[in-house]
């Protein structure tokens, strides 16, 4: 018993200590908060990382909120414009510059049958090439400007022709690979030979250009460098992958009127490999573009005839070595076309990234697949994630002829999916915030 009555008498030492310390100290407030302040426990004397204020996240919040201040047009809306504003499409993008052509601008006031010098110049600026930056705010909103984006552009020099463009339109559609916004249409160009057409990387465009959603026509150019039979063959190989392709020669213009009316009216971006001869064909497309304004009077190509955006492309030739294109296109520009519309010179790839495609939508990729799944209707395979690799109940059977390009395009996928899975999948320390 004494062990313990001095066991009790121990642990209540704090209590009366801390009772009689409140009778008879002055600053008795400041007495309870040091004893309140020396806890028994020892590991709580670990220092905390101190936490931020609400206020400074708030306000942290507030200031990354820049959205307000260059809020998204809609693709029909005529916003108010100022003198020194005006709306125009970017036809070309080059280092941290944009190559702007002006659609439109605020017009003058005054009344309908006045015609001023200033409604002249006015009209004269329709056309005219700017050559513009990009406002801060959009690249910290992360607003990345594309060639073919419909944008405003203010704090325009009208003598030096520059600009800095204030804001961007809504999209009605964006390729990433060539980047291009608003395109509606897509020619992939391949060439027969110089250099040889190669069917797992004719596939691999053709996936790229079909996981897009855009439509899409297959041309394949030099059909001069082969016998008619190798043509014949190719004509029913890609009619068996599901395409109907046009064969042109652009050194005789054999077959560009077919290719001429589907770009027709449209905004079109000519995809391929280097040295298919895209920058050929375009100039070829182009070239009548003076004849076509004798005979209608009245076209709006005139403003721009002895502007840069006019000018021919660069055209470059096979390597011999490697058989392959040398990249003469160094960059994305749209081209206004004479019979219409627009078109796209893209920087020739060998390998398209295949990064918006996945395991799930690779299969809608291939016009085989689709057609197969369509004639089985109402069946369907029993699995709903389905990868049509030969698992039970599955309808897709692997005796046409790209099933082993599916396959190695969908180990390829999975692989990078994987990789994306293990970088990107977990949160980084720098991403957690302290909150109150």
């Amino acid at each position: 018993m004494p062990i313990t009555s001095f066991s009790l008498f121990r642990n209540r030492v704090p209590a009366i200590t801390t009772s009689l310390l409140r009778h008879f100290s002055p600053n008795r407030h400041l007495v309870i908060l040091s004893a309140k302040q020396s806890p028994s426990n020892p590991r709580q004397n670990v220092s905390k990382k101190p936490q931020p204020n609400k206020n400074l996240l708030k306000a942290k919040h507030t200031f990354k909120d820049y959205s307000s201040l260059a809020p998204v047009l809609a693709p029909n809306e005529t916003p108010s414009l100022s003198e020194s504003q005006a709306i125009g499409t970017v036809a070309a993008a080059q280092a941290n510059f944009m190559r702007v052509i002006v659609q439109a601008e605020q017009k003058p006031q005054g009344g309908e049958n006045s015609s001023s010098p200033e409604e002249e110049d006015s009209s004269n600026k329709i056309g005219v090439e700017l050559l513009c930056v990009v406002r801060a705010v959009l690249k910290k909103i992360k607003r990345r400007v594309l060639v073919g984006d419909k944008v405003v552009v203010g704090s325009i020099d009208w003598v030096d022709r520059r600009g800095v463009i204030e804001n961007a339109f809504q999209r009605r559609s964006v390729i990433l690979d060539p980047p291009v916004a608003n395109v509606n249409h897509l020619l992939v160009l391949f060439s027969m030979e110089q250099p040889t057409i190669e069917p797992f990387m004719l596939t691999r465009f053709l996936v790229e250009a079909e996981s897009s959603g855009i439509p899409l026509k297959l041309a394949l150019n030099k059909t001069e460098l082969v016998d008619e039979e190798t043509l014949i063959a190719w004509k029913s190989r890609l009619r068996s992958w599901g395409y109907e392709p046009l064969f042109c020669n652009v050194e005789t213009k054999n077959g560009l009127n077919s290719i001429a009316f589907y770009l027709r009216d449209q905004t079109t971006v000519i995809v391929g490999p280097s040295g298919v001869g895209k920058s050929s064909l375009i100039n070829v497309l182009r070239s009548n573009h003076r004849a076509s304004d004798a005979l209608e009077g009245d076209n709006w190509f005139v403003p721009i005839l002895g502007s840069k955006w006019f000018e021919d492309q660069r055209v470059g030739e096979v390597s011999t070595r490697s058989g392959r294109g040398k990249h003469t296109t160094r960059h994305v520009s749209l081209l206004p076309l004479s019979g219409g519309g627009y078109v796209a010179d893209t920087p020739g790839f060998n390998q398209p990234t295949l990064m918006k495609v996945t395991k799930q939508s690779l299969a809608q990729a291939f016009p085989e697949i689709r057609k197969m799944l369509k004639d089985s209707e109402p069946a369907k395979c029993s699995f709903n994630d389905c990868l049509h690799l030969g698992e039970p109940g599955c309808i897709v059977k692997g005796d046409w002829e790209r099933y082993s390009y599916y396959f190695q395009l969908l180990d390829e996928i999975r692989v990078r999916e994987e990789f994306q899975l293990r970088t990107f999948g977990t949160k980084r320390e720098g991403d957690v915030r302290y909150v109150n």
